[in-house]
């Protein structure tokens, strides 16, 4: 083995790290792949002979490219108060994809995410490196041009954000998919007071349309606002594909094998206190959703 082939050998080891902080510190699957791609070009072009820890280089390469990204796209975007709903991981329940695993190690919700969304480059950047991946403040703090103190500060506003916003989903995939089942199943009769039942008074739901003059992310608020919606949500039902979305159940809507969106429920108590729905067409066309196209039937015949 040459000197290049041991170089790659050694960046595969941490590529599925890599992707991972990229994915949190992005939301964007694509731009995730792009700045581990950007890391390996950066580690063919340097001389990493004296690094003793590659790891944690390449990490703080990755990050920095992160930090860039998400600045950028601050700057982009016409509306700040516009927070958009993150790629989806979505797989077939059942089906263990091992790069998925390493990706959603920490089940990373989708609800997660999208208040991942809302905070400033900077305090992403000091919660998802310190909070999620252990880095150390005084690591973190060059990146961000901060004393590690003031990194500190970063993180625990943001941490107290997360926890504010972000509910813990309940561990036990059977309660989520009981709930999720009873949602559509109800929606489906058009029963008022049973969706009411099995949503959280509090429960949020955002919606993520696409470009156009509806880009901007509908968001809707309470269990009987939500529940207005069950004439939506029964015309859906016969088209609802069982699936795991970031970890969770959810489900993939499709008509004739074409995906029309994809929904995260987020379940905490028996209770739907989330539900993030992803319709932009253009978003959907790019996501892996093998096998998840065409809707066999049973789904729609699950109470």
């Amino acid at each position: 083995m040459d000197e290049d082939e041991f170089l790659a050998a050694r960046f595969e080891e941490h590529r599925s790290h890599l992707r991972a902080v990229a994915y949190r510190m992005l939301g964007s699957v694509a731009e995730a792949d792009d700045a581990v791609q950007e890391a390996w070009l950066r580690l063919s072009r340097t001389d990493v002979s004296e690094v003793e820890n590659l790891g944690g280089w390449l990490t703080t390469v990755v990050a920095r490219l992160c930090l860039n990204g998400l600045r950028s796209r601050e700057q982009r975007r016409e509306d700040p108060l516009d927070v958009p709903i993150p790629d989806p991981i979505v797989r077939r329940e059942g089906v263990v994809d091992p790069e998925q695993e390493v990706l959603l190690a920490d089940s990373v919700g989708l609800a997660l995410m999208v208040v991942l969304e809302s905070l400033s480059p900077a305090e992403r950047l000091a919660f998802v490196l310190h909070d999620m991946f252990a880095v150390p403040f005084d690591e973190i703090a060059p990146l961000i041009e901060r004393t590690s103190a003031a990194t500190r500060q970063l993180a625990s506003r943001a941490r107290r954000r997360v926890q504010g916003q972000a509910p813990t989903p309940d561990h036990d995939l059977a309660h989520q998919r009981k709930a999720v089942d009873a949602f559509f199943a109800a929606a489906r009769d058009g029963d008022f007071d049973a969706l009411v039942a099995v949503l959280h008074p509090d429960v949020v739901l955002r919606s993520d349309g696409g470009v156009g003059r509806a880009r901007r992310t509908a968001v809707l608020h309470s269990a009987r606002t939500v529940a207005s919606q069950a004439v939506t949500f029964s015309k859906l039902s016969p088209f609802v594909r069982p699936a795991l979305v970031n970890g969770a159940a959810g489900v993939v809507v499709a008509v004739n094998g074409r995906p029309m969106s994809v929904m995260a429920f987020t379940v905490t108590d028996g209770l739907i206190v989330a539900i993030d729905v992803l319709m932009d067409a253009d978003r959907l066309g790019r996501l892996d959703l093998a096998g998840l196209e065409k809707v066999d039937g049973g789904s729609r015949d699950r109470s």
